[in-house]
């Protein structure tokens, strides 16, 4: 089954935001939405995320779901506005509990906020199907860059999220709270067993060296080129990659806002008693001292 698949690319953060679509039934799912946020000014935009609205009306498409490939730390979410104007139900991996459990702790959030993933309407199990019209959408756990990591199927389509980057950009970092980078490693193997000529969806793209940005690929030429782990890179080789350069990376730009709103599946923090969402910023608490 050849699915159609709309991307839209989101210059400010480098993300993908895609469209897959059952085009006999017009079912649709959309993943990885984006919110605009400034974070210099604190507003937040939905010109991005209304593009997808546009094209989801112009082509007739039934949004069934709005999937999260985990809980971002480098953009924010668009899932609530998205299901207002399209609906759709808005779910991510079973994980989702374990990250917000870690990030309830470092953000000092009340008892308000429960860690048990209701914020979302469904928390996804590894390996479920769900519908799509004629087509189905399989969830593989794709844990590593995150512990929520989840990766969905769908035909010959797979959207991987931040597993892998195109082959000239590697992998995902591994040095978030739950990261793993032997997970990560196990992770692509899972992957490494789909069809050669499986279509890559990745979820961001950095374009180096000033490229045009890019977001599909295949399995087979992830085997052959991927500049981080390829066939004949073995796991401990790929982990002290991986934990030499996550040494060197500073924090995402706009983790502090990113996880507080994605952890409630894209929704700002409850106004305070004058009516404003407020974020919070633990000092010294992120990142290495002196970066």
């Amino acid at each position: 089954m050849h699915p159609a698949v709309t991307a839209f690319h989101h210059k400010p953060t480098g993300s993908w935001t895609y469209v897959v679509m059952d085009a006999a039934t017009r079912s649709a799912a959309v993943i990885d939405p984006v919110l605009d946020f400034d974070w210099r000014s604190g507003r937040t935009d939905t010109a991005s995320a209304d593009r997808v609205v546009e094209h989801c009306r112009a082509a007739g498409a039934s949004v069934l779901w709005i999937l999260e490939t985990h809980a971002h730390a480098d953009h924010l979410s668009a899932a609530q506005h998205l299901k207002q104007r399209l609906g759709g139900e808005v779910a991510i991996g079973q994980g989702v509990r374990s990250v917000q459990r870690t990030f309830k702790a470092i953000f000092g959030l009340g008892p308000d906020f429960q860690p048990d993933g209701t914020q979302f309407d469904r928390l996804l199990d590894d390996d479920v199907t769900l519908p799509l019209g004629n087509a189905s959408i399989h969830v593989i756990p794709t844990p590593g860059h995150t512990n929520d990591s989840v990766s969905y199927l769908v035909g010959n389509a797979v959207f991987i999220g931040d597993t892998l980057f195109m082959p000239d950009s590697g992998s995902a970092r591994c040095d978030f709270p739950g990261g793993n980078a032997a997970e990560l490693y196990r992770s692509v193997q899972r992957l490494f067993s789909l069809p050669a000529a499986t279509r890559v969806f990745v979820c961001h793209d950095y374009a180096p060296g000033g490229r045009e940005p890019l977001c599909e690929t295949t399995i087979n030429e992830q085997r052959r080129v991927n500049t981080h782990i390829r066939h004949g890179v073995d796991e401990a080789a790929f982990v002290k990659l991986r934990t030499d350069r996550d040494a060197t990376l500073d924090v995402p730009n706009l983790i502090i806002p990113s996880v507080q709103v994605n952890i409630r599946a894209g929704r700002l923090p409850p106004p305070e008693i004058d009516g404003v969402s407020y974020l919070r910023v633990p000092v010294d608490v992120l990142g290495k001292p002196g970066k």
